[in-house]
């Protein structure tokens, strides 16, 4: 060989070794075309080294990453250290030696005999994270790895996407979370990109490419969720008949005597006595003496198509979604009402920010009055119901938002904008105030601190122990009474970020943990707020405890109050009730919250919102008594939504969620043609 060959060969060697001995990575953090931060990766050899900051909407970790790489790409050791999205302080460790593995993270300390190919997940781990993990599933032959601390790993190859001039590969990860985490990857199975519908993570210098990386989300996702819609929704074409059943009246806040309920093309045509004879070509359902709940509602929601078929499952049957992706909503909206994919009745919101360092970056986001009346026509235009307005909106502005809002038809609901309060806004002219702790900040804070942080979550320490009969309180519960004004409390958030500790189970999921998929688990046995120390940590649990003496306060006064969850499982709208339950509300008045009243207020209450003929077949079966126990709410067996049914027992399955209950028997026509479990319950 030639001299000149043998220093190109050379060359081309080190070139090809170079990325295993230094590999640089930069990432962007794009959300609703805006950066809002970035992953800076260095590899030296085995080492990693990953600066992780992303603030969008006042908040976001801070974490630096150490990793030691095993000659099998694994990591044997792994420290995360920072600030997570709220502020609660992070030092979590990974070892690995041989097949011995220990961690710490925010369950404390385990230690466990894993095979060598066990991959541990980091439960603080910034994006990069997930190019690790696919490396390492690509390898192994079925593309699936015992992960820890439990449960597992896979991949699945979605095909070839092309995005700018560049070819890459789309994969799936699933069982970190309740959906498959989707990302991109290189010719060197580096991660390029990760998808989401409302922005992505992508690799420095390519920006420009998210709108296509968003589309691309959105294609893939509609595939999955159109595919799980076509094996879990049955439709059966005939009267369907569930005997045995007991029927709970929304109206008066009673549960009544067995009945037989009948729903056709999609509304109830029957309330009847539970031996009325069954006619010809009917399908029939054993209800066996459980009961019938109205479909219930999220009063805040921001929903995606992963979060639409969790709310089927759920037996969220409508929601009202409080901000969302412009050009995104109407799109499944429409997915929706198709049948192309499940989820619930939706109702728009249109989302109103101001422009601010700290600003939530998706509906629009304004920097003048003016522009804040344009956005204002632009969402009536397209059949918004509301204008939500946000925290860096500027108070001054809200006078002729509202004025416009009320001329063109809209409501006006949101936050309260930094340096003001309920009271101002309400003068300004809100019709209903979005969050319990948006509307109690008003009578600890001061007026120039700066709620556009974290601190109007924090904040809430300091109403422990508040005096509800105290001038200031009375003042603003008499002005929403005088003035009808709704109040959306979300208080299942509020439980946890105020109630959540390290190592034990937050409160709001404490009833069904177990049934949650390890990842999710994690994260809610960990601290959200900051918890500097005992007094924190009283303060905090004092403030939850005012937080259900101002809804039962609120509720006695005849203030509306509408259950949302600010939250996307589906179940934690169950939690959301259990709260106004332990609050001290009647639970027939808390079932009536959840079904009926969110419907009067929308105006909707002659279609929905009860079970009586000629409504909409809009309700889920429970084996139990909510009347007894609010938690059967989990228990749902059934659930119809606009007369097509659904089992929760076939769709947890696959968000890696155990279900709570069986679905019951179905026992179809004669010669009636079975759509999948229909057909396999048929007897």
């Amino acid at each position: 060989m030639s001299s000149s060959l043998l220093r190109a060969a050379l060359a081309s060697t080190l070139l090809t070794a170079l990325p295993a001995l230094a590999q640089q990575e930069r990432y962007s953090v794009i959300s609703n075309g805006e950066k809002v931060g970035f992953i800076d990766a260095d590899q030296q050899g085995d080492r990693v080294v990953i600066q992780y900051d992303v603030k969008n909407n006042g908040r976001g970790p801070t974490m630096r990453e150490t990793i030691d790489l095993g000659s099998d790409g694994l990591p044997v050791r792994w420290t995360l250290d920072g600030k997570a999205t709220f502020g609660g302080e992070v030092h979590e460790r990974f070892t690995r030696d041989g097949t011995a593995v220990r961690w710490t993270d925010s369950m404390g300390e385990k230690r466990a005999r894993a095979t060598s190919t066990a991959l541990y997940i980091g439960q603080n781990a910034s994006p990069w994270a997930l190019g690790l993990y696919a490396r390492a599933l690509l390898k192994d032959e079925d593309g699936k790895i015992p992960a820890l601390p439990g449960g597992e790993l896979s991949i699945e190859k979605l095909g070839p996407a092309t995005i700018g001039k560049t070819r890459y590969q789309a994969y799936a990860i699933s069982g970190i979370d309740l959906s498959p985490e989707l990302i991109l990857l290189d010719d060197n199975n580096r991660l390029f990109a990760t998808l989401d519908t409302g922005g992505a993570t992508v690799r420095e210098g390519h920006e420009s490419e998210v709108p296509a990386l968003t589309e691309l989300a959105t294609i893939l996702t509609s595939v999955r969720y159109a595919a799980l819609q076509k094996r879990f929704a049955h439709r059966i074409d005939a009267p369907v008949r569930i005997r045995n059943v007991r029927v709970f009246d929304s109206a008066s806040g009673t549960l009544g005597e067995p009945v037989s309920v009948v729903f056709a093309h999609g509304r109830i045509t029957g309330v009847q006595p539970p031996d009325a004879p069954t006619t010809p070509g009917e399908a029939q359902i054993d209800g066996a003496g459980g009961t019938l709940l109205a479909g219930l509602h999220d009063m805040h929601a921001h929903v995606g198509l992963e979060s639409a078929l969790l709310y089927i499952a759920a037996g969220v049957t409508s929601v009202r979604d409080m901000g969302n992706h412009n050009d995104f909503l109407p799109a499944l909206i429409d997915k929706i009402e198709s049948g192309e994919v499940a989820g619930p009745r939706i109702v728009a919101n249109g989302f109103l920010e101001g422009r601010s360092p700290f600003s939530a970056r998706h509906g629009i986001v304004v920097d003048s009055e003016a522009a804040a009346i344009d956005a204002v026509r632009w969402y009536a235009a397209r059949g918004y119901w509301q204008i939500k307005v946000y925290n860096s909106m500027n108070p001054a502005w809200v006078p002729a938002i509202a004025r416009e809002a009320k001329r063109l038809g809209m409501g006006l609901t949101g936050h309260i904008p930094a340096f003001t309060n309920a009271d101002e806004m309400i003068a300004a002219g809100y019709d209903e105030v979005t969050h319990v702790n948006q509307l109690m900040l008003g009578w600890v804070l001061d007026p120039k601190e700066d709620t556009r942080t974290p601190l109007r979550l924090t904040g809430m320490k300091r109403t422990a122990g508040l005096d509800l009969d105290s001038p200031r309180v009375r003042k603003t519960i008499d002005t929403m009474v005088a003035r009808k004004i709704a109040l959306d409390p979300t208080a299942v958030t509020l439980e946890l970020l105020m109630l959540s500790r390290d190592g034990t189970p937050s409160p709001a999921v404490a009833s069904y943990i177990d049934h949650l998929p390890i990842g999710l688990q994690r994260r809610r046995r960990q601290a959200i707020a900051p918890i500097a120390g005992p007094d924190d940590d009283r303060a905090y649990l004092g403030g939850f405890d005012t937080v259900k003496r101002v809804l039962k306060r609120l509720h006695d006064r005849g203030i509306i109050l509408l259950p949302g969850t600010d939250d996307q499982t589906g179940l934690s709208v169950h939690r959301e009730l259990q709260i106004f339950g332990e609050a001290g509300i009647p639970t027939a008045d808390v079932l009536r919250l959840g079904t009926l009243v969110p419907e009067i207020y929308m105006g909707r209450d002659q279609e929905l919102g009860s079970i009586a003929r000629g409504k909409r077949a809009d309700f889920l079966l429970l084996p139990g008594n909510p009347l007894a126990d609010l938690r059967e709410l989990h228990r749902i067996a059934m659930v119809v939504n606009d007369g097509v049914i659904y089992f929760p027992s076939e769709i947890y399955p696959a968000f890696g969620v155990k279900p709570f209950a069986q679905a019951p028997k179905v026992i179809l026509p004669e010669g009636a043609a079975p759509s999948s479990a229909a057909g396999r319950a048929k007897e």
